[in-house]
């Protein structure tokens, strides 16, 4: 089956272009389209590609970071202003991945990858697609809960505000390969501190749903409270909360349920 590939040279054509054309499939780092179609997959008979270069613009000059949906991790990495996210980036793929791969991308990455996306969850995140409907700001929540009616839109760019200080935001990738294996797990925390408590509590996690989620359980045992051991102790017995891992290659569901407070009571302590 032949696949037309088209250029477009704004974000707003390419996403007209995806709207009108349900076979269509957009083009960014290709880590996971490619894949897609080098598998086989006969639903993709369109490539929609976009030169626009506010989708590679990146804009961590103030409290709230923006990141266009074609900025690679690599580039992520390269960005001083964005340490906060190294981690994150840094545990996505190898190099050749990295220097490849999207964070537009990675909000569609299926278990057991999408770790960046984990991470930008507990960062309240805020994706700016293009689409039918035209231009619009949706939460990172509502977006991957109805990420499988997104493939019509188009991704402009993901937004955050900046962690207060580097203990404020936590990240952890338990895989079986480091640092580039699929995720076992993927936890990461937002702990925002007001007069030595924590405020707006954010606890996502990755590999424990079909979708990247917040442990919405975890985050109301430290909602309000000092984080000391025994509040870490019960954000970490209220982790599988509205969880619902699956078995695969890299573990069984029963072993991430195990294993999760573990891990994250060793992220809330800040063990390695």
């Amino acid at each position: 089956m032949a696949v037309t590939v088209k250029t477009f040279a704004s974000a707003g054509e390419a996403a007209g272009a995806l709207s009108s054309d349900r076979s269509a499939r957009y083009l960014g780092g290709g880590t996971l389209v490619m894949r897609a179609l080098n598998e086989g997959d006969v639903s993709i008979s369109t490539v929609v590609r976009a030169n626009d270069q506010a989708l590679t613009r990146v804009d961590a000059s103030g409290p709230r970071v923006t990141l266009g949906a074609g900025v690679t991790f690599a580039r992520v990495l390269a960005e001083r202003d964005l340490a906060f996210l190294h981690a994150p980036a840094r545990s996505i793929g190898g190099p050749a991945v990295r220097n490849m791969g999207t964070v537009g991308g990675n909000l569609f990455a299926p278990n057991p990858y999408g770790d960046f996306t984990v991470a930008l969850l507990a960062l309240d995140a805020t994706v700016a697609v293009q689409g039918g409907f035209g231009a619009r700001d949706i939460a990172i929540e509502e977006f991957l809960q109805s990420r499988e009616r997104q493939s019509g839109a188009l991704v402009l760019s993901i937004s955050c505000t900046r962690p207060a200080s580097a203990e404020a935001f936590r990240y952890r990738k338990i895989a079986r390969i480091k640092p580039k294996g699929g995720s076992v797990i993927t936890l990461a925390a937002h702990l925002p501190i007001s007069g030595g408590r924590i405020a707006g509590a954010r606890v996502a996690l990755g590999s424990m749903a079909p979708i990247q989620i917040r442990a919405k359980g975890a985050e109301r045992a430290l909602e309000g409270r000092v984080l000391d051991s025994a509040t870490i102790d019960a954000a970490a017995s209220a982790a599988t909360e509205g969880t619902s891992p699956a078995d695969n290659a890299l573990g069984s569901a029963w072993y991430r349920r195990e294993i999760i407070g573990v891990h994250l009571r060793r992220l809330l302590s800040g063990q390695e």
